[in-house]
């Protein structure tokens, strides 16, 4: 589903972000990326939908060759890549069902996007998806009344109406309690399962990756520095991915 091949990232003038990445995802997989502020999880994880151009190396989503794709092809793998960002990334005057059915906007004639003309069975299918994250009740409510593990349901919502084969999930829960990460990640484990899509999500609370990965990605300075089951995730593999506390070695 996942290929990724030599993946390196420089910012000029800054730090090297990966370092020669190689990674493969198998379809229907949950992946937990973790590391430390700075290991290069988030810049992996927009190099896999082109929201990044990497430096050099590959990366391809289901056959597909996202680097040095052109614009209409972006927009082809874009449609079948949902992306759950850490801060929501909602319009925050529009309401719930709005917000949801923005997942459809890659799917649409570009004409009908540009009016966003949405038709009956879409809205169907978009009251369908809020249901099934919790949220039916409160689809005429605009989002900047809702709480953050709400308004982080809505963005599941709005990854799974793009009828997605993969999700990437940038620290979902890096705003929400303890209580609400464990219920965001459920839902993601749940919608994995149940849907077969692929999960890859960022995490920085190794318990988290350790209950709901089914593989773990250890990064370290842009690096793979550890790859295995949950179980093989001990306190010295652990060690080698987390930095000790103290100056991050680069923003």
């Amino acid at each position: 589903m996942i290929r990724v091949r030599g993946l390196r990232k420089d910012y000029p003038g800054g730090p090297r972000a990966l370092d020669g990445i190689d990674l493969h995802v198998a379809r229907g997989e949950f992946v937990a990326l973790i590391g430390s502020s700075g290991a290069g999880k988030s810049t992996l994880l927009r190099c896999l939908n082109g929201l990044v151009t990497p430096t050099a190396g590959q990366v391809e989503v289901d056959g597909v060759a996202v680097t040095g794709a052109a614009a209409e092809v972006l927009r082809l793998v874009r449609s079948r890549v949902g992306f759950v960002f850490q801060q929501f990334n909602l319009l925050r005057r529009l309401t719930v069902l709005d917000n949801a059915m923005l997942g459809r906007l890659p799917h649409l004639p570009r004409w009908r996007s540009l009016l966003g003309w949405f038709a009956a069975a879409e809205l169907e299918r978009t009251r369908a998806t809020l249901a099934r994250v919790g949220l039916a009740d409160l689809a005429g409510r605009r989002v900047d009344t809702l709480s953050g593990g709400q308004q982080q349901r809505v963005a599941i919502a709005r990854a799974l109406v793009q009828g997605p084969a993969v999700i990437l999930a940038d620290e979902p829960m890096a705003s929400l309690d303890p209580a609400l990460s464990h219920t965001v990640m459920e839902l993601l484990r749940r919608i994995n399962r149940e849907d077969g899509i692929t999960v890859v999500a960022s995490l920085h609370v190794l318990e988290l990756a350790r209950s709901y990965g089914q593989r773990i990605v250890g990064l370290r300075h842009g690096r793979v520095v550890h790859d295995g089951p949950p179980a093989s995730l001990d306190d010295a593999a652990a060690a080698r991915i987390i930095e000790p506390a103290g100056p991050a070695d680069r923003p």
